[in-house]
């Protein structure tokens, strides 16, 4: 008897524990809903998923924001009810010497205070607040003043409260933040000589309070005015960054790939730093860079002294390196070491101080994205305060050339830790609170100033999303042509912005016998569709679609290319720019190429390496999806095209070697990633293009199908063929036009 029950014990328990133990464990699908809110799984009920709590604009989870599944129980437990709460502002009434109205217990979204001095007090700040949905007060701190102090009252900012009301010198103002709200920014602040007062102006946070993408902006644009030039022509400190020639700056960019980390979140972290180092790129000078990924332990994509060896093939190589690393969380390596991190850091900045000697004009910036959760490595306070050691090298004047950021990510961050690893000062802000790194990718957009570059080409804004203002960003060089027949009926093709006077697209979209003041291009700019007239088309001088028709071919078009020359060239901005195309030197400045020496052949083979290219074309019948996916064929693929080409076109095999040669570019049918789409009437004109180092580069133009009929029809066998703009009989065309230097602002071709 005893020894059965001893078994039926065992075998209990063991059905209990092997799941966990084999790794097949389910937690609970029961019970985990929250009221008024979704949620969504990372990887179902399995061990390891991360439930993560939903609830609409203006209301935040309580009491969890996400659990991991433990075993068999989601982790953390909690008897509470979950359910999804109204956001709230922190309450506002600590004005001193003033008075706030209404007076109310709690402060929802949308509710608006007004705030008045008493007597003998001056006022400043907002007097008129909104509490937003990210749970901050809009508008700047109301003070009452008097004008007795050597220092400006400080002000309490909603949610806090403060020591002494005495300003004069060395005085210094002590701050805490009420309830569970967490402060952000200085808690001392001491009144110096020059009248201001030092570190940074306090805020206190909620557990669901973030930073907007235009709120970080600002503030991060200010924050970076000592390490770049960002005056305006009156000498004014503007909102955006106009990165400096001549400046010596060295960037430490860090990336969280710890198990606390969701893989959605590092990807984009990614892109973000991806998009950040690019736009920097755009200018004559860049500055150096090493980049961390850390969890347990601290690995460098690159590091200061090996981008510095070779700076020019090191930004290429660094941007190659990040976009196909990897987000795995392995057993041994789900830690979270962000002391390594920023020692990591300390030890390049020392080994670059000790082998070059202390150079004073260098500005050191490190921007760490994380979490803040640490569980291994100890504090990272002790190695943030080393690097200002070392930077600062005994000198207090010092501290402007050194930027430390934190961009904390999710709801969970932890900002009271986050807050001791920035740099205080001139009021500078260097901790944000961002909801998802998705929004980050929007703040980049308001940080970096493109308005003094619109003539680089290939520039566009990557965003999935369905706003009219970020198609138009998209796309800025893409141009609908529309040509008026004789009988008064129109056909449409499509174009690219090339130059400011010029537009490429098909030949085959025109007729001999067509005046040029019968074709007008529509191109999008700021607020509304802009009517181009077209001065005249030029087709290449070998396009002929004739002249194959004794070969059994009736209609032929290689060299099926033109030039649209504008009536009067297009004034460029950020909604209307040129795309890249090969073999100029402005295309080799957005590949990241020397300045010298460099070939045609060498365009080539970077943006036409793989065997499958990837590719797009544009195509306005679907306004919701005019980018469309395609794999450019080459090699023994490129063969297939031509075989399936000709089936299609039932005509010989010397017919479809004269027909589809090298001058052309082939797509369709499957690939290993996906089926092509297939360009229809209307598509004809438009470019075939790249991405590469966030830039756009067009390879062709779209020409001919061995199909008339539209998708999904015949989907998989029809082939479509592209002008190949590395055709040297093409280049030599465009370089005769776009290359002349009596127009404005011509291309310079290799």
């Amino acid at each position: 008897m005893e020894i059965l029950d001893f078994w039926n014990i065992f075998i209990l328990v063991m059905v209990h524990i092997c799941p966990v133990i084999m790794g097949d464990s389910q937690c609970p699908k029961d019970n985990i809903a929250m009221k008024g809110g979704s949620y969504i799984l990372s990887n179902m009920y399995s061990n390891g998923s991360i439930l993560k709590y939903i609830c609409p604009e203006g209301y935040y989870p309580d009491p969890l924001k996400k659990r991991v599944c433990k075993g068999v129980e989601w982790n953390p437990t909690t008897r509470r009810i979950l359910e999804c709460k109204k956001v709230t502002c922190p309450d506002p009434r600590v004005l001193q010497n003033g008075d706030v109205h209404p007076y109310q217990r709690w402060y929802f979204v949308n509710d608006t205070i007004t705030s008045k001095c008493g007597t003998g007090y001056t006022f400043r700040g907002s007097e008129t607040r909104v509490c937003q949905v990210n749970g901050k007060w809009s508008g700047s701190t109301p003070v009452c003043s008097s004008s007795s102090d050597h220092c400006p009252d400080p002000g309490t900012p909603p949610g806090a409260s403060r020591t002494s009301s005495s300003f004069n010198i060395d005085d210094k103002v002590v701050y805490r933040c009420n309830g569970k709200l967490k402060l952000v920014g200085s808690k001392e602040r001491v009144c110096q000589d020059n009248g201001e007062w030092s570190g940074e102006e306090p805020v206190c946070y909620a557990e669901f309070t973030y930073d907007t993408p235009e709120e970080v902006a600002e503030a991060f644009g200010g924050s970076l005015k000592t390490s770049l030039s960002i005056h305006d022509e009156a000498g004014q400190y503007e909102k955006s960054i106009r990165v400096d020639t001549g400046g010596n700056l060295d960037i430490y960019i860090a990336l969280d790939a710890s198990e606390s980390i969701e893989e959605k979140d590092f990807n984009q972290a990614k892109k973000v730093v991806l998009t950040l180092m690019d736009k920097i790129s755009y200018y004559e000078e860049s500055p150096n860079y090493e980049i961390i990924i850390f969890a347990t332990n601290v690995t460098k994509i690159i590091n200061m002294m090996e981008f510095k060896k070779n700076k020019e093939k090191a930004l290429a190589e660094v941007i190659e390196k990040l976009e196909k690393f990897k987000f795995v969380v392995k057993q041994g390596n789900s830690g979270t070491n962000i002391a390594g991190t920023y020692k990591a850091i300390l030890d390049s900045i020392a080994f670059e101080k000790a082998r070059n000697g202390f150079n004073p004009e260098t500005h050191h910036v490190v921007i760490m994205f994380t979490d803040g959760s640490y569980n291994m490595g100890g504090d990272p306070k002790i190695y943030v305060e080393r690097i200002k050691e070392t930077v600062y090298n005994g000198t207090a004047k010092r501290e402007k050339y050194l930027d430390l950021y934190v961009f904390g990510v999710g709801a969970s961050a932890e900002k009271e830790d986050m807050n001791k690893w920035v740099t205080k000062r001139d009021n500078d802000k260097h901790l944000f609170l961002i909801k998802d790194m998705k929004t980050m990718q929007e703040t980049l957009d308001y940080i970096i100033d493109e308005s003094t570059k619109v003539g680089l080409c290939g520039l566009y804004k990557n965003y999935d999303d369905e706003k009219e203002e970020f198609k138009r960003l998209a796309y800025p060089w893409l141009t609908k042509i529309i040509v008026t027949n004789m009988d008064g009926s129109s056909r449409n093709c499509i174009g690219s912005l090339v130059t400011p006077k010029f537009i490429l697209t098909a030949a085959h979209c025109f007729r001999l016998e067509e005046e040029p003041l019968k074709i007008y291009i529509e191109a999008t700019d700021a607020k509304e569709n802009k009517i181009l007239k077209a001065m005249r088309h030029i087709s290449h001088p070998r396009y002929n679609p004739q002249q194959k028709v004794e070969a059994g071919i009736s209609e032929y078009y290689e060299y099926d290319v033109a030039l649209i020359e504008l009536e009067q060239g297009v004034t460029l901005s950020k909604e209307i720019r040129p795309i890249c195309i090969p073999c100029t030197v402005e295309t080799s400045a957005a590949l990241k190429l020397p300045s010298q020496d460099v070939t045609c052949k060498q365009h080539e083979e970077l943006l036409m390496k793989e065997k499958y290219v990837d590719a797009f074309f544009m195509s306005l019948r679907n306004p919701k999806k005019q980018k469309k996916n395609v794999q450019i064929k080459q090699e023994d693929k490129k063969k297939e095209c031509v075989e399936i080409a000709r089936k299609a076109l039932n005509i010989t095999d010397k017919a479809a070697e004269e027909l589809i040669n090298d001058n052309f570019l082939c797509t369709g049918g499957s690939g290993p990633k996906s089926v092509d789409d297939n360009p229809c009437p209307g598509d004809s004109g438009g470019p075939t293009f790249v991405s590469h180092t966030y830039r756009l580069f067009q390879l062709g133009v779209v020409s001919w199908s061995s199909s008339k009929e539209c998708p999904p029809l015949n989907k998989r066998q029809t082939r479509d063929f592209h002008t190949n703009l590395f055709n040297p009989k093409i280049r030599e065309f465009l370089k005769e036009h776009l290359g002349d230097e009596k127009i404005d602002a011509p291309l310079h071709f290799l």
